[in-house]
């Protein structure tokens, strides 16, 4: 299945705790379908300190988020939009905003 959010993408979480929270991806799991989405879903981690000089203590990360709870972010009007696909003429498969018709891919 071709995937409808990929890294890089500008997205806004549309349920759970951080819903209404606009973020970007910083990587997607496809076989999972969850994304990490910058400053969502963050979870505390206690950690030790290593000898590599890494300190220890209470750090905030982001978690997964399912796909189904993130929607694009439509680049034309800057709001969040479904994702279609089109062929264009040249042979090549683009990502389409529902709502817009524009293509995000390029």
């Amino acid at each position: 299945m071709a995937a409808r959010i990929k890294k890089g993408d500008k997205v806004l979480v549309i349920s759970g705790a951080s819903k209404g929270t606009r973020g970007e991806v910083l990587s997607v799991s496809p076989t999972a379908n969850k994304a990490v989405v910058q400053g969502v879903a963050l979870a505390k981690h206690h950690t030790k300190p290593s000898r590599t000089g890494q300190e220890g203590g209470i750090i905030s990360r982001e978690a997964a988020v399912h796909l189904s709870n993130l929607a694009l972010i439509d680049p034309a009007t800057d709001k969040p939009t479904k994702v279609g696909f089109r062929v264009l003429d040249d042979g090549r498969k683009v990502r389409v905003a529902r709502k817009s018709g524009s293509a995000i891919d390029g």
